[in-house]
């Protein structure tokens, strides 16, 4: 799901926007905002979550690597710590049995890029 600031209109969101938005249930929202520092929406005088375009293009972030990359809340906590390029370390598909051939020296050097890049965020 890709989100930019252009897209986003508002000052600020609520949480059920924020919500509809990524297709999640609003308490994966607030859990997020606890285990994120990144994630700091403001509350009005009733405690409402209000979320503005930062927030959300950071919840973004965190749902690419989490949902999408399939890593884990404390991978995705050393990647966005370490500013990792996420879209370095994706592996472009393989399509034909030709190319496959061709595409292995690639694909090792990838794959261990890949490697080398996982072993410094379990460091």
């Amino acid at each position: 799901m890709e989100i930019s600031e252009n897209q986003l209109k508002k000052l600020y969101y609520t949480i059920g926007e924020v919500s509809v938005m990524f297709n999640v249930n609003p308490s994966l929202i607030r859990f997020w905002e606890k285990e994120f520092t990144i994630i700091q929406p403001k509350k009005n005088k009733k405690g409402n979550r209000l979320f503005t375009p930062k927030d959300i293009i950071n919840f973004n972030k965190i749902y690419h690597l989490v949902k999408e990359q399939g890593f884990t809340l404390d991978g995705a906590k050393n990647a966005l710590k370490n500013k990792i390029n996420i879209e370095e370390i994706s592996v472009p598909p393989i399509t034909d049995e030709k190319e496959q051939s061709i595409d292995c020296e690639n694909l090792i050097k990838t794959l261990e890029n890949v490697k080398s890049k996982l072993t410094k965020l379990r460091i």
